[in-house]
């Protein structure tokens, strides 16, 4: 894992300090794995490139120094702790449904004495209602598809922000079902950037939407309304 971070570091322009951190966590979650599902990823390599290095190809598109971002349906932390741990001044809120994934992040966190990360158990529709327009960046990694995504996470940007969404270079059919409720909710497609993640032929696709304007207040709707019918 050692040699495939600090390639993949060295890429991506990141200080190469950063690996030391990042084996740890690899250590942490690939143990805990043991006992509990957290990845289907479990071969050292393969944790470093699919779920680290993804993560952190976002800091080739966005200025995250000094921001607040919330991570929607974080699982095992991804993409939003290894940002953080790339950008110590990033204010960071990991968002899961699971109490016990967020127990897991809690452990890691402390472990790796981490500053500025909240850990929160909870529904990212209920979360956005008490926790609305306060985020410069939200930011989600193939949860669900996009037009439910979009309605649980731009409500939680402000205006001026971006909902940041890491889904597959396959996702224009997907984006473009999404196209309604992107405009209902106050956002516009700012860009769709696909990247190779270092040290692999695997390319990913973040699609940047920016806020533009105030999410209406009746959004987001409970999660079952979301489910059974998209906007």
């Amino acid at each position: 894992m050692k040699e495939i971070l600090e390639q993949g570091l060295q890429a991506l322009e990141l200080p190469p300090e950063l690996s030391s951190a990042l084996e740890r966590y690899g250590e942490m979650l690939l143990e805990k794995n043991k006992v509990m599902n957290l990845t289907a990823i479990t071969e050292p390599n393969e944790v470093a490139t699919l779920h680290f290095l993804d993560s952190l190809c976002l800091t080739r598109y966005v200025k995250l120094s000094g921001k607040q971002m919330v991570d929607v349906g974080t699982g095992a932390g991804f993409p939003g702790l290894p940002l953080r741990l790339a950008v110590p001044d990033l204010q960071l809120t990991l968002l899961d449904s699971l109490g016990k994934r967020i127990t897991f992040l809690e452990e890691v966190c402390g472990d790796l004495g981490l500053a500025n990360v909240s850990c929160v158990h909870g529904r990212a529709e209920e979360f956005a209602s008490a926790h609305r327009e306060q985020f410069d960046y939200a930011v989600s990694r193939a949860v669900a598809a996009l037009p439910m995504l979009v309605e649980l996470c731009l409500p939680l940007v402000r205006v001026g922000g971006a909902f940041l969404a890491m889904k597959s270079v396959d996702s224009d059919e997907e984006l473009q079902s999404a196209a309604h409720a992107i405009s209902v909710l106050g956002g516009q497609v700012a860009a769709k950037e696909d990247y190779r993640i270092p040290g692999t032929q695997v390319q990913h696709r973040l699609i940047i939407i920016e806020k533009v304007s105030p999410t209406p207040a009746k959004y987001p709707r409970g999660f079952a309304k979301i489910k059974k019918s998209p906007l």
